[in-house]
């Protein structure tokens, strides 16, 4: 079944912290008769409290429409979390940003497709069918930041398997940087520096930060 027989519409929920967002979409899937919009949800942990409880008024969606970029729980955080407790869902990731990590993020969460907003109501339909029937639908635009997306987590895995944060802490201490410093430029925790030189100190085998600046060097990284 793919969810589009003439006597039952597929399910809807849609996941959106913008309420006019979603009161568009609602009303355009109004006039299909292929779809019913059986629910809506604030953010991903509201989606997660709501099917954890049995769904919307006792039903169940089958496709998930889910905006990317929300509070406290993003779209590819709650995509990962519902496949795990409801593996028969559907998920388009439905959002602004063309984001190359965004979208390899999101596939590999178990997303079908990564839809742009700035899309047509016709080829947010087709989205819509493709994934019923598991068939990832994407632009050129979002193909191609896939595939640059999976290019750089090759490139990554050639540089030791630095992730991009790794890689850039690891410049910073190459110049002498403090956990402070390279905290304040990154805009992120001393804790979460300190975890990021742990793992460059495993994966680049070196033992202090002296040896880690010393090999960022020798690899051509560093700036000089």
């Amino acid at each position: 079944m793919d969810g589009l027989g003439a006597v039952n519409p597929c399910p809807v929920l849609i996941v959106d912290d913008h309420e006019m967002v979603r009161a568009g979409i609602r009303t355009y899937l109004m006039l299909d008769s292929r779809f019913e919009v059986i629910g809506e949800a604030s953010s991903g942990k509201d989606a997660l409290a709501r099917l954890g409880a049995g769904g919307f008024d006792g039903r169940m969606p089958q496709l998930v429409l889910m905006d990317l970029m929300m509070p406290e729980m993003d779209g590819v955080q709650t995509t990962r979390a519902l496949l795990e407790r409801f593996p028969d869902l559907r998920i388009i990731i439905l959002t602004s940003f063309l984001e190359d990590d965004k979208v390899v993020e999101a596939i590999e969460a178990g997303a079908v497709s990564y839809v742009l907003k700035t899309v047509s109501a016709d080829e947010l339909v087709y989205a819509m069918q493709g994934a019923l029937r598991s068939m990832p639908v994407m632009s050129g635009d979002v193909s191609q930041a896939l595939t640059r997306g999976l290019r750089r987590r090759s490139a990554q895995s050639e540089d030791e398997g630095l992730t991009e944060r790794e890689r850039e802490v690891l410049l910073l201490i190459a110049e002498g940087k403090s956990n402070k410093e390279i905290g304040d430029e990154l805009h992120i925790s001393i804790k979460t520096v300190k975890t990021h030189v742990s793992n460059l100190l495993m994966k680049c085998e070196v033992d202090d930060r002296t040896q880690l600046a010393i090999f960022a060097h020798r690899k051509g990284w560093a700036r000089a």
